[in-house]
């Protein structure tokens, strides 16, 4: 059984009580939303090929009106002008009260204007001209599908460099993994190459392995899955919704220093927003009742 580190479980129940959501750009989801999550919690739009970015605004609007904090994906890729680009944040701003934003390059291959990048469009100078606060960007623990781990850290060490420059929170959104251990040996390499940015650990919300296996292959996951096929080949169990409980506990049981540059967490609701609900309001409570458990019994093993 892991055991947590006392230090680190507290300081982590306590992000993942206040942790973000994600949702799709069509805002169908704004009832369940309301229904399962409370006001004021971080609420990220997904912008998906072929997404007007006008319907994504609309979207974000109404996430404000029902008492929400939206943040926005700006998919590089699929931004067709500059033009386009000033329209979104004016609007983004003006209509929602967008403060952060997701930078994203796109998943399609071919740029439909002038962006081919994430740097691309901050080199465009909107993102401070619209007074935006705070921009995430991608990180990837188990490794970028068409880029090396050295360019990867080297475009994170060149994020550092910009927010620094344009005075604006730069942190980093992680792909979902299925285990701790790719997690904490990326943490580490941040830190060992002096990348300081805060990190918010991406989780997959409860789902049944197969729906979960669906989106890892989707979005290229890569050595956790195995823990995925461990279960189905282990339990044969493919309809029992498996959480983000295992990497968790692992980075709960990992040293206070290890995880340190860890802000928050954002939970990815592939088995749907209820069932993200239950369990991010339950895990914490139930961590910290464990904890408390665990400490007496800590300190009187002390000479």
């Amino acid at each position: 059984m892991t055991v947590p580190d006392p230090a680190s479980s507290g300081h982590l129940a306590a992000l993942l009580a206040s942790a973000s959501v994600e949702i799709s750009s069509r805002g169908h989801q704004l009832q369940e939303l309301r229904d399962h999550f409370e006001a004021g919690t971080d609420v990220t739009i997904t912008f998906l090929p072929g997404d007007n970015y006008r319907h994504n605004i609309e979207t974000a609007a109404a996430l404000r009106r029902a008492g929400f904090n939206p943040v926005p994906h700006i998919a590089a890729r699929e931004i067709a002008s500059r033009e386009a680009l000033d329209d979104f944040l004016g609007r983004a701003r003006g209509e929602a009260g967008v403060t952060r934003v997701i930078l994203i390059a796109g998943d399609v291959v071919g740029a439909k204007g002038p962006f081919k990048s994430s740097h691309d469009v901050v080199a465009s100078g909107l993102i401070e001209a619209h007074g935006i606060a705070r921009l995430s960007v991608a990180g990837h623990p188990e490794g970028h599908p068409y880029l090396s781990a050295a360019a990867t850290f080297k475009a994170l060490e060149a994020w550092q460099d910009w927010g620094r420059q344009a005075n604006i929170r730069v942190d980093v959104l992680t792909q979902f993994c299925f285990e701790s251990a790719p997690i904490l040996k990326w943490l580490g390499e941040l830190a060992a190459r002096g990348i300081g940015l805060p990190v918010i650990v991406g989780l997959a919300g409860p789902a049944t392995p197969a729906t979960l296996m669906k989106f890892a292959l989707r979005c290229g996951i890569g050595n956790s899955m195995r823990s995925l096929r461990s279960q189905i080949s282990r339990y044969g169990r493919l309809l029992t919704d498996t959480g983000p409980d295992a990497v968790v506990r692992g980075l709960q049981a990992a040293p206070n220093a290890a995880t340190a540059d860890i802000a928050g967490f954002q939970l990815f609701p592939f088995g749907g927003l209820r069932k993200a609900a239950d369990w991010l309001h339950s895990y914490p409570e139930e961590t910290l009742r464990k904890i408390k458990q665990a400490t007496p019994a800590a300190h009187s093993q002390k000479p």
